[in-house]
């Protein structure tokens, strides 16, 4: 189990539902605000952000390397899509106190050492490592010697990579981890999710474990709590039509509103492994079958397979019991439709 602020995040809880807000605000602090106040009413438990600035991603250069091709970005030098999407280190305060403010945990993905340390001065409670960062292994030392909880996504990386981010977090002070499971695809084709890769992970590194995800729709998310995600990451847009560089495979308040609903609802229907009956079914045993005396019967009489019968409802014996039954005198009179029960018959010596 992790915690962050006071929120417990385990299959024992209901999912830790995380709005991702990324570059979803189009460059407006007032759009940013609005998301955040529209992620805390659509039922998120965070809202997470992302910290960087286009010359700490990148260089500013024109070779072919640093020019995207294919996918939702095609075209795009780096160093101007990250000054696109950033989000201003000026905003950070306002954010944070906002958040605070309406109560709504904020937290974010730092992607260089002066991304922590902004965001240990505005006391940041948990950090999130992105997964084209968990190759960056002096990076997750640095975030991990700040003692918090870290959400690492995992998308692209080999067992050994995620072996090795995760020793070197817990090697440096993290005593709370969460692995996501993350297919670093914009979007990710439902059938490329993968989730069974969820119980590999929670297996093989005995963490608690969520869902990065970047699905269209909400199916994916369900099935990951159903298969024990305790958390559950989506990128959120107010509105999709405003576009962006990640409209397309963001949610909208009403959806997010959705996936609040049914992961809660998929986590209730987990019950435990227990298997102690549910209490309302209690009044539904009667409806079982039982054996019932379906004719008047005297005293003395030897019971035949023509006296019983294995009908509902519940209230006499189990229908095991049936051949046991057969040949047994009675002591006493018997009506039709009387439930059989042990002591109507002779004690056998």
């Amino acid at each position: 189990m992790i915690e962050i602020n006071n929120r417990k995040i385990s299959q024992d809880f209901s999912p830790y539902i995380i709005a991702e807000l990324s570059a979803n605000h189009n460059g407006s602090l007032v759009r940013a605000k609005e998301s955040i106040k529209e992620a805390k009413n659509s039922g998120a438990d965070s809202i997470k952000i992302q910290t960087y600035k286009a010359n700490t991603m990148t260089i500013n250069c024109d070779k072919k390397d640093f020019i995207i091709k294919g996918g939702i970005w095609d075209g795009y030098k780096l160093y101007e899509l990250y000054e696109e999407a950033h989000t201003p280190y000026e905003w950070h305060y306002e954010l944070f106190s906002y958040a605070k403010e309406i109560g709504i945990t904020i937290f974010s993905s730092p992607f260089d050492e002066t991304a922590v340390d902004l965001l240990e001065e505005l006391n940041t409670p948990a950090y999130k490592i992105a997964s084209f960062e968990l190759c960056d292994i002096p990076l997750i030392e640095y975030i991990s010697k700040k003692q918090k909880p870290i959400l690492m996504s995992t998308g692209m990386a080999s067992i050994q990579e995620i072996d090795e981010a995760v020793s070197t977090a817990m090697l440096n002070g993290c005593e709370n981890l969460l692995l996501f499971h993350c297919i670093s695809a914009y979007p990710t084709a439902i059938e490329e999710a993968n989730l069974r890769n969820l119980i590999y992970l929670r297996d093989k590194f005995q963490v608690e474990v969520g869902l990065s995800d970047h699905t269209i729709g909400n199916t994916a998310a369900i099935a990951a709590v159903a298969m024990g995600a305790s958390a559950i990451e989506k990128h959120f847009i107010l509105n999709r039509q405003e576009k962006g560089p990640d409209s397309e495979f963001s949610i909208e308040p009403s959806e997010l509103k959705e996936l609040k609903k049914i992961t809660t609802e998929a986590w209730m229907a987990l019950g435990s492994e227990s298997f102690g009956r549910a209490k309302n079914e209690l009044n539904s045993k009667v409806f079982r079958r039982s054996l019932y005396f379906v004719k008047p019967l005297k005293k003395g009489m030897t019971v035949t397979d023509k006296d019983i019968r294995r009908i509902r409802p519940g209230f006499g014996l189990a229908p095991k019991y049936q051949n046991e039954i057969i040949g047994k005198k009675l002591i006493k009179d018997i009506d039709r439709g009387e439930p059989v029960s042990w002591d109507l018959f002779e004690v056998d010596c």
